[in-house]
């Protein structure tokens, strides 16, 4: 039998789920969900081929979103509202449309409904600075790679010092990490949720990012009309919109929650 997928489970309230994006391990997502713990319980989780998460990753999204059906078995949880940004919002659609019964609302964080030639290409750049560290290469040059695509050019500047101690720690992240990291790019070469998107039956919520180099703003609003979802949109974050304004999102999440909640009652 496969271990349970690394996890945290606090707060009182209707459960919440916050689906990682590829690059991240759960604690990332304490300053959005810490505030809505007062109200909501909280689960935060790493996929596998993430770090804290035993056994190796699916291959595919909808393996990814059976480890989350199975995850929430392992905590109780009949439903829930599923929060996911970039990867972990694609496991959340797909999820949302293999399990209906189970996806209380969505709100997908810079994401979009399928790849374009611009992500194909990102991912193949990172896919090969991978290959080369697993060939010797230093480590260093991928996180300069990945920071060009995912933070807006004013955080990069506001933030300089922070990313380059961040820099200095990707050095020294063990080799499981990339491997686990591939695997993840892997599964969303060339995803499409087109075929889904029609069994998605719950109320769904889209942010978007202005500055966001990784998913397409149309076809970032492609996924929201699909959805019949709301549209927000960050002025200036990029891609790590959960890094750049964790609060603005937390407050998106509160409202979009509770709107959520209300319709069931």
């Amino acid at each position: 039998m496969t271990a349970p997928l690394a996890h945290r489970r606090e707060g009182h309230g209707a459960p919440v789920v916050f689906a990682n994006g590829g690059m991240m391990s759960f604690g990332a997502w304490e300053p959005v969900a810490a505030p809505l713990r007062p109200e909501w319980a909280t689960l935060l989780f790493d996929f596998r081929g993430q770090l804290l998460s035993p056994g190796e990753p699916p291959p595919d999204l909808a393996g990814h979103a059976d480890d989350l059906a199975a995850l929430l078995d392992a905590v109780g949880w009949e439903s829930a509202h599923l929060v996911g940004t970039s990867f972990g919002a694609l496991v959340a659609v797909t999820f949302a449309a293999r399990h209906p019964e189970r996806a209380r609302s969505l709100l997908l964080a810079t994401a979009m409904d399928r790849a374009t030639p611009g992500f194909a290409r990102e991912v193949a750049g990172l896919r090969a600075a991978l290959a080369a560290i697993a060939d010797g290469a230093p480590r260093e040059p991928f996180w300069d790679l990945l920071v060009a695509g995912v933070y807006s050019d004013g955080h990069r500047a506001a933030e300089a010092e922070a990313l380059a101690a961040r820099r200095r720690q990707v050095g020294a992240l063990p080799a499981a990490w990339f491997a686990g990291l591939d695997r993840l790019l892997a599964a969303v070469e060339g995803f499409d949720l087109g075929a889904s998107l029609p069994s998605v039956r719950c109320p769904a919520t889209v942010a978007l990012a202005a500055g966001d180099r990784v998913m397409d703003a149309a076809r970032g609003r492609a996924l929201a009309a699909a959805l019949g979802a709301e549209v927000a949109v960050h002025p200036t974050a990029g891609h790590a919109l959960i890094n750049e304004d964790p609060l603005w999102l937390a407050a998106l999440c509160r409202r979009a929650l509770a709107r959520a909640e209300e319709t069931r009652r």
